[in-house]
């Protein structure tokens, strides 16, 4: 292991420091690269998420993808875990803390919106940095590919009525463009970089020796996208999170407590299913992450861009990186309680 992945929380943290002062101090460079986007997706960090998923494509084999229906719970317990859990947990808590245990800190009608901008992260599950937790936890690369879309899939018809329901809204416009631009930029453009780099390696006639020396050369660069990533997601947020200090906190509390509770679930039901590591470990990891740039689109066209939703699903973006770490830590370290 090397001296990027032995302190990769201290890097994070030191990140998270430096993106939140450069934001403060350089406020214009942040705002310069935050209005680099097509669909509401930056395209710096879709680039530095690219570099980070590169090295996942690189390991998908298609030749062995089709032996991932012979293992069917790991994909099973995702869509339970994604569709029929989470956004319901994510909207009880929300409803339990804005209406209740916070309800004399925030007025009602700013209560109403960061509970709908908990429910619009429920109902959107990770597409893109669920590569780099099970690259982390070394979970099986052609798994987590079909684990993502098919979740992608079931997105598309499922994401707009689990949300409406939950909201109480009955017309609710799903960004299309940014679904499409997200999938493209996140899944497609570096699978198929991915399938082409492999097959280029491959015809060297050394195949998976060949194919582990690029990748422990890459991992670096992989880990290097993901600090790049911390650093710009704190700066465009450094004049909310200085500004809005309680708010911050008010809005983190509830989403850390459902992402440690959906992992708990999703991990004890990987457990008693007696699923390998490698596939437990993205299917739990799948759930608990969000695909912030989806949830964020909605909360905006729905409430507007300075709205508690739109700043609810904010919220959600900056916890998501240091909570995902500490599990991606927890499924590390508990490895031994699974089949190999």
């Amino acid at each position: 292991m090397g001296i990027f992945e032995r302190y990769l929380s201290v890097w994070v943290a030191a990140s998270i420091v430096i993106g939140v002062g450069l934001g403060v101090i350089y406020p214009p460079l942040f705002e310069l690269v935050a209005s680099l986007t097509v669909a509401n997706v930056n395209i710096v960090v879709a680039l530095f998420i690219w570099v980070m998923i590169y090295p996942m494509m690189v390991q998908i084999d298609f030749s062995t993808i089709k032996e991932v229906g012979k293992s069917p719970q790991g994909l099973i317990l995702t869509i339970v875990i994604n569709w029929l859990v989470k956004p319901f947990t994510m909207a009880a808590l929300g409803w339990l803390f804005f209406e209740g245990i916070f309800a004399s800190y925030v007025s009602a009608e700013t209560a109403q919106e960061y509970i709908a901008g908990m429910i619009l992260l429920g109902v959107a599950p990770c597409t893109a940095m669920v590569f780099v937790w099970s690259q982390l936890t070394k979970g099986d690369a052609n798994y987590t590919l079909v684990q993502v879309s098919v979740n992608d899939v079931i997105m598309i018809f499922a994401f707009a009525p689990i949300a409406g329901l939950l909201l109480g809204v009955s017309d609710i416009q799903v960004p299309w463009n940014t679904l499409l631009i997200s999938v493209v930029l996140y899944v497609l453009l570096p699978l198929i970089a991915g399938i082409f780099t492999r097959k280029k390696l491959n015809s060297s006639g050394k195949h998976e020796e060949v194919i582990n020396a690029l990748l422990a050369k890459l991992k670096p660069f992989s880990v290097i996208g993901l600090l790049a990533t911390v650093v710009l997601l704190f700066g465009f947020q450094a004049n909310t999170i200085i500004s809005q200090p309680l708010n911050i906190v008010l809005i983190a509390i509830p989403l850390i407590l459902q992402t440690y509770g959906i992992f708990l679930i999703a991990y004890f039901a990987a457990f008693k299913l007696k699923l390998k590591h490698n596939i437990a470990a993205p299917a739990c990891l799948i759930g608990t992450s969000n695909f912030f740039e989806l949830a964020v689109a909605v909360a905006i066209s729905l409430f507007g861009l300075h709205s508690g939703a739109a700043l609810a699903t904010v919220v959600g973006v900056l916890v998501e990186v240091p909570i995902m770490l500490s599990l991606v830590a927890i499924v590390n370290k508990t490895k031994h309680w699974f089949n190999p």
